[in-house]
C-alpha cells in the first residue's frame, strides 16, 4: 500500500517547541485536520477511479466506504501519526488493501487506476495549509 509522509515546516516546527506541556494535546488535533484534507482527496480520487474503464462497472461500494483515518496516535518513538486507508476484511473475505492496490497499480488485463499517490502530491499543500491553520488556533486559544 502506498506511504505518504510530509516533513514539517521550520516555522511549524518552531511554534511545536513554543507550546510546552501542551504539545500532546494540541499535536493530535492538528494531525487530524491535516489527515481530514487527505482524506477527502484520496475519497474524491477514489470514486473517479472505481469503474472506470469497465462495463460495467463490478464496483460494490465497499472499498469506498471502509476508507477512514485512524486517530492521531504516539507510537513508542514519541511520535505522532494518523493513517488513511482502508478497514478489513471486505464482506466476502477477501482484503480491501489487496482490492486497492489492484485498483492503484493495475494487474494482468487491467491498467493501473491511481488515487493514492495523485492525492498525495494534490492535497500536500492543502493539508500543510489545514495544519498551520489548526495550530494557529490552538496556539491562539492557550
Amino acid at each position: 500500500m502506498a506511504k505518504a509522509s510530509f516533513k514539517m515546516p521550520e516555522d511549524f516546527l518552531l511554534k511545536i517547541s513554543k507550546l510546552g506541556d501542551k504539545t500532546d494535546e494540541i499535536l493530535p488535533k492538528v494531525l487530524q485536520a491535516g489527515a481530514e484534507v487527505v482524506e477527502k482527496k484520496v475519497r474524491s480520487n477514489l470514486q473517479a477511479s472505481i469503474g472506470k474503464g469497465s462495463t460495467p462497472s463490478k464496483s460494490t461500494g465497499q472499498l469506498l466506504s471502509a476508507l477512514g483515518t485512524s486517530p492521531p496516535r504516539q507510537d513508542k518513538d514519541g511520535n505522532f501519526d494518523v493513517k488513511i486507508g482502508f478497514s478489513e476484511p471486505r464482506a466476502d473475505g477477501s482484503s480491501n488493501a489487496m482490492v486497492a492496490s489492484v485498483l492503484e497499480y493495475g494487474k494482468s488485463g487491467q491498467p493501473p487506476r491511481p488515487f493514492l499517490k495523485p492525492a498525495k502530491s494534490a492535497a500536500k499543500n492543502e493539508c500543510i495549509e489545514a495544519m498551520k491553520a489548526k495550530l494557529e488556533s490552538e496556539v491562539g486559544n492557550i
